[in-house]
């Protein structure tokens, strides 16, 4: 199970590795990026058909992709340590992995949502690359989220995105106290 753990970690390494090189394009060509590609495209493209977690230009199916990984990482390595696992333990370490993705998610929605409010506040320069990637991500989270929050009312541009960011926090936090407290409830059972 250590040396299982040990591989899973490193493909984890590769993965991760993998997608850093893809947001470079002039490095998708050479040989060892081609066959990066060839070991782990697979695996990420099988969440890509699975599941379909694009936010603007954005595919976020990677990161549910190395929190499975991860559970399965923490599972071996847990059972090479005690030689057994609960089912509570396995419980807590896949709501552990999936808050970490959610968390993952809501902070970087977070961060988007920021971004945009900084932008409208201070009349940036919009139509700069950045600022487009930026407002097409915003622009469909806000769309949902203000649905969300304020239903068929219609709100100031200002109103929403202060609300989604105040909701967004919100959530993320009483998230974070319901994981924890779960989690340690979950690890305590003797199931």
């Amino acid at each position: 199970m250590n040396i299982l753990s040990t591989l899973l970690g490193l493909y984890s390494l590769l993965i991760i590795i993998r997608i850093v090189i893809t947001w470079f394009s002039n490095a998708q060509n050479s040989g060892p990026v081609q066959f990066l590609a060839r070991l782990t495209d697979p695996y990420l493209d099988w969440w890509r058909q699975k599941l379909n977690l694009r936010v603007g230009v954005m595919d976020l199916s990677p990161l549910v992709a190395m929190a499975s990984l991860s559970v399965a990482q923490t599972i071996c390595s847990s059972i090479s340590r005690s030689g057994m696992i609960s089912l509570g333990a396995i419980l807590a370490i896949c709501l552990s992995a999936l808050w970490s993705a959610a968390s993952f998610i809501l902070g970087f929605c977070i961060v988007v949502l920021v971004l945009r409010l900084f932008a409208y506040l201070t009349n940036s320069n919009i139509y700069s690359p950045f600022w487009k990637l930026i407002d097409s991500i915003s622009r469909s989270l806000l769309y949902q989220i203000n649905r969300i929050i304020f239903g068929k009312k219609i709100v100031g541009y200002l109103t929403g995105i202060i609300g989604s960011i105040v909701v967004l926090a919100a959530l993320w936090m009483l998230g974070r106290v319901a994981v924890w407290f779960l989690t340690g409830m979950l690890f305590r059972s003797p199931v």
